[in-house]
C-alpha cells in the first residue's frame, strides 16, 4: 500500500464502526511501512490489511477489510492467505503470529492454522474525575529506555519505534505509575472518532492499573472511553467491575504457532486490535 491508501483503509475501518484512532494511520506507517497489503481489481483498491513485523520475532495481522461490494466472491480469502504468507516470510521460521478475529470468523482463521488463545473484550464507560493518583506522572518524566524495558515485559516483540510514535501522537495522554523499584504501570489514551481508547494498559497488579486509569480519566473528563481487556488476565472481571465498565464487543485472540510467553496477568488492556 501507499501512504495514502493506508488513510483509505483506516477510513474504511471507521465506516465499519471500528472507531480507529485519529493518528492510527500515521503511527502504523511510521512503525512499519512495509506492513500494508493492498488488494486491487482492475486498478481499483478493493481491500487491504496490515501484516506488521516486530523484528523477526513476532508478527501481527490486523485491519483486514474488503469493500462491501466485493465480498462473497473469494477475494477476501485470497487477500487473507496472501497476507499470512507474506508475514511468514518476514519473520523467523518459528516466530508466532497473532491476530484478533470476530467469533464468527474463527473457523475461517482456524483453516489457516490459527488457534484461539483467549477472548479480548471491549468495554466502554464515561470518564469521571475519581480523584488524584499518587505516584502517577507524565510519561515524558520517565527515560524512554526505562519505558521501553517495561513495555517489553508485556509485549512479545521489539517495538521501540512504535512505542515512541504511540506516546507522542497528537492529543494523546500517556502516563506511568512509579514505584520504589521502577515503573509499576503504564497507560495511553488516544483520541478516536468517538472518545478515547485506552491501550496499552500494563500494570503489576489491579491497584497499579487502577491508579493509571484514574489519572487518564482525569485528563479527558466526560469523554467515552474504551478498553480492550484480555480474559487471560485473572483480574479482568474484578477490574472492569470496579470501574463500572460495560462490554460492547469481543474478539478471539488467535495465534499461528506457539503462543508467545508473556505474563497475561499484567495486561489490563491490549494496545489495539489492529496492531497487537
Amino acid at each position: 500500500m501507499t501512504r495514502g491508501e493506508v488513510d483509505v483503509l483506516v477510513g474504511w475501518a471507521a465506516t465499519e464502526g471500528w472507531n480507529p484512532g485519529r493518528s492510527d494511520a500515521a503511527v502504523f506507517w511510521a512503525t512499519d511501512p512495509a506492513a500494508f497489503v493492498a488488494a486491487e481489481l482492475g486498478g481499483e483498491l478493493i481491500g487491504g490489511g496490515a501484516v506488521v513485523a516486530y523484528g523477526r520475532a513476532y508478527g501481527f495481522m490486523g485491519l483486514f477489510i474488503v469493500k462491501p461490494a466485493f465480498r462473497g466472491r473469494g477475494l477476501g480469502r485470497r487477500l487473507w492467505y496472501a497476507r499470512r504468507d507474506m508475514l511468514r516470510a518476514r519473520l523467523d521460521a518459528h516466530a508466532p503470529i497473532g491476530m484478533d478475529g470476530v467469533e464468527a470468523m474463527e473457523p475461517f482463521y482456524a483453516e489457516g492454522g490459527f488457534r484461539t488463545s483467549h477472548v479480548n473484550r471491549r468495554y466502554t464507560w464515561r470518564a469521571h474525575d475519581r480523584g488524584p493518583s499518587a505516584g502517577v506522572v507524565d510519561v515524558r518524566d520517565v527515560p524512554f529506555d526505562t519505558l521501553e524495558a517495561f513495555d517489553a515485559r508485556h509485549f512479545p516483540g521489539p517495538r521501540a519505534t512504535f512505542l515512541r510514535a504511540w506516546i507522542e501522537q497528537p492529543d494523546a495522554h500517556a502516563c506511568v505509575l512509579r514505584g520504589p523499584e521502577g515503573i509499576r504501570a503504564f497507560g495511553v489514551a488516544r483520541p478516536c472518532g468517538e472518545g478515547f481508547k485506552i491501550g496499552p494498559l500494563f500494570a503489576d497488579d489491579i491497584e497499579a492499573a487502577s491508579a493509571v486509569l484514574r489519572a487518564l480519566e482525569r485528563r479527558v473528563p466526560g469523554e467515552p472511553l474504551y478498553l480492550d481487556v484480555p480474559d487471560a488476565n485473572p483480574s479482568a472481571a474484578s477490574f472492569v467491575a470496579r470501574h463500572g465498565m460495560g462490554e460492547v464487543f469481543r474478539c478471539a485472540r488467535m495465534y499461528l504457532g506457539t503462543p508467545p510467553s508473556i505474563d497475561e496477568g499484567r495486561v489490563f488492556g491490549i494496545t489495539s486490535f489492529e496492531f497487537g
